[in-house]
């Protein structure tokens, strides 16, 4: 096999080296990666050595991975947040990459150049419950001066012990994240170097933390045109990314946000690949410090809210009160975990979250409410092509908060009646 160089080949060869028999991103718990680890250090123990380095609260093992024998040492860690998920599996697919491409000429380079610690799932107990906080209810992001969470005290031993000259902190971000420059496009992948003052001040390892991000940018634009975005950089005075930097580790934030499809996990597992190659290959090669430092500088800052998931354009809508006005109902939804009959499930749950002229707003979906009517779905059932006589006005009030569980109702002339023309439902 032969390793590719590009963006766009690396982009492909995912779906090679992705590991078989995982399921969903937000499925994946502790076992399933302590099973990866296992394999991976059977398979090739003389390239991965698995150590480990801590205990979660409710006594999970944590584990760092140990890959190549260069100088430069990297930590990299994802899922500090429990229910941030995208980066574990991304990481376990960087590493059977590794395994796999380990002869060829360019990933043995990366090996004998750098030196590659990895924490996968840093907040088990968080992926657990598929929650941000761990067991104990605390934010790990939030704990890096308090150190009252052993998983943070795991983290900043390991950075303390390993001196790394550059972090990645893998996290996902909202589904509402849009690029901030008015296209309305979903921020699928936001990057920052973050800052060591509240004065946002460049020191070396900061410059390089800002070269690598633009050495993301540039391999992932192809891929996701207009989908790359600038996390907000002030500074958090009890973040690990920002103490790292203060430490003397400079850290690469890469968030992972909403992609538009029904099906997103592929994609972005792609993206998160092609991202962390791209980088570890520049750092490896030195490219990276010959990369343009406006290329980060320019990337369009996120806007936390400007994405939803569903809005249906320009249809009749009855509020709490009054008559019926013409507007855009905006549906914001997330990745839930359920559980029915001892059977995990991922499924969308989403809400109505803004209703009026959303013009501003970008969606995964739009619907073209043209001409009808939007209506809480009844409780009884209904399906598309039933015709129903006009709804009592107290079942057609919709109101922000709402469960996004909606029909669209046209007019049926001459009776007054309503036929249903499509159903839209979200989980709880």
């Amino acid at each position: 096999m032969t390793a590719p160089a590009t963006p766009q080949e690396l982009f492909a060869l995912w779906a090679d080296v992705r590991l078989q028999g995982l399921p969903p991103p937000a499925l994946v718990r502790h076992p399933h990666v302590q099973s990866q680890l296992r394999r991976l250090h059977q398979s090739a123990p003389d390239l991965f050595q698995v150590e480990e380095v801590g205990r979660s609260v409710e006594g999970r093992p944590l584990h760092l991975v140990r890959v190549g024998s260069g100088p430069r040492h990297i930590l990299l860690w994802s899922q500090m947040h429990g229910d941030e998920p995208t980066a574990t599996t991304a990481l376990l697919d960087l590493f059977e990459f590794l395994r796999l491409h380990r002869a060829h000429p360019r990933v043995a380079r990366l090996l004998s150049a750098l030196t590659l610690h990895a924490v996968p799932m840093l907040n088990p107990d968080g992926a657990e419950r598929f929650q941000r906080r761990n067991a104990q209810g605390i934010d790990v992001n939030r704990d890096a001066l308090a150190l009252q969470t052993p998983e943070g005290r795991t983290l900043k031993a390991l950075r303390d012990r390993l001196q790394p000259s550059l972090g990645f902190n893998l996290h996902n971000q909202s589904w509402r994240t849009a690029v901030g420059d008015g296209s309305r496009r979903p921020a699928s992948i936001s990057l920052l170097a973050p800052p060591f003052d509240a004065s946002r001040s460049d020191n070396p390892g900061r410059v390089l933390a800002k070269k690598v991000c633009a050495v993301i940018r540039d391999a992932l634009e192809p891929l996701a045109p207009g989908q790359i975005g600038r996390y907000d950089d002030s500074f958090e005075t009890r973040a690990f990314g920002d103490n790292l930097v203060r430490w003397g580790t400079p850290t690469v934030l890469i968030e992972t946000g909403p992609w538009p499809s029904a099906e997103p996990d592929e994609p972005l597992l792609r993206l998160n690949f092609v991202a962390l190659v791209s980088a570890l290959e520049a750092l490896s090669t030195g490219a990276v410090e010959h990369a343009n430092l406006e290329r980060y500088e320019s990337i369009p800052l996120n806007d936390s809210k400007g994405m939803l998931h569903l809005v249906i354009r320009g249809a009749h809508v009855f509020g709490e009160a009054g008559d019926a006005f013409l507007a855009d109902v905006g549906v914001a939804a997330a990745q839930a975990v359920r559980t029915r009959e001892g059977s995990a499930s991922v499924v969308l749950s989403g809400s109505i979250e803004e209703l009026g002229d959303l013009r501003v707003y970008g969606a995964v979906e739009e619907v073209d409410g043209t001409g009808l009517t939007a209506a809480p779905l009844p409780s009884r059932d209904v399906k598309v092509g039933d015709t129903l006589p006009p709804p009592p006005r107290s079942e057609l009030s919709l109101r922000v908060g709402l469960p996004a569980e909606l029909m669209l109702l046209r007019p049926v002339e001459p009776q007054g009646n309503y036929r249903v023309e499509r159903i839209l439902r979200y989980e709880r």
